[in-house]
């Protein structure tokens, strides 16, 4: 999988410990030069827990690719979400290593991305008590799985 770090969201970037809430993660990506995302190509977005993630006994955390007018994105639901992993329950932890998404970005379409996009958490119930993440662009994802083999014995 190709990294390019100017398309980087987040590099082992601790998650916000704050309650029920929405946050923003790491940089922003400015598509005022470039905005035609994955136009003549494929582009994937990319989350995975680089440590890992824990929260208080019911904590659900979900992840969403915004994008706003400004750097500073708004958490106030006024931003336009593109994708959104979904919330998932964190209970015993999210394992480092976990793939929360890997997803071609969306086109366009009826909600056109907006000049910054980025990263949010979205806490639900209890506050996430620690954990960090990678999110990034890339041309290629690593998809490769090993399967049992029927013929292996």
């Amino acid at each position: 999988m190709i990294i390019d770090k100017r398309n980087e969201f987040a590099s082992a970037t601790a998650l916000n410990t704050g309650g029920a809430g929405t946050y923003n993660v790491g940089d922003v990506i400015d598509l005022s030069v470039a905005n035609d995302l994955g136009g003549d190509g494929a582009l994937y977005l990319v989350i995975q827990a680089d440590s890992t993630i824990t929260a208080g006994a019911s904590g659900t955390v979900a992840f969403q690719l915004v994008s706003d007018a400004g750097s500073a994105l708004e958490t106030d639901g006024s931003q336009s979400v593109h994708f959104s992993t979904g919330a998932r329950t964190v209970g015993a932890g999210i394992p480092a290593g976990t793939v929360l998404a890997a997803v071609q970005l969306p086109m366009e379409g009826s909600k056109p991305y907006e000049r910054f996009i980025g990263i949010q958490q979205v806490t639900g119930t209890a506050a996430v008590t620690a954990g960090k993440i990678n999110a990034f662009l890339t041309p290629d994802v690593a998809r490769w799985k090993a399967y049992d083999s029927p013929s292996q014995s």
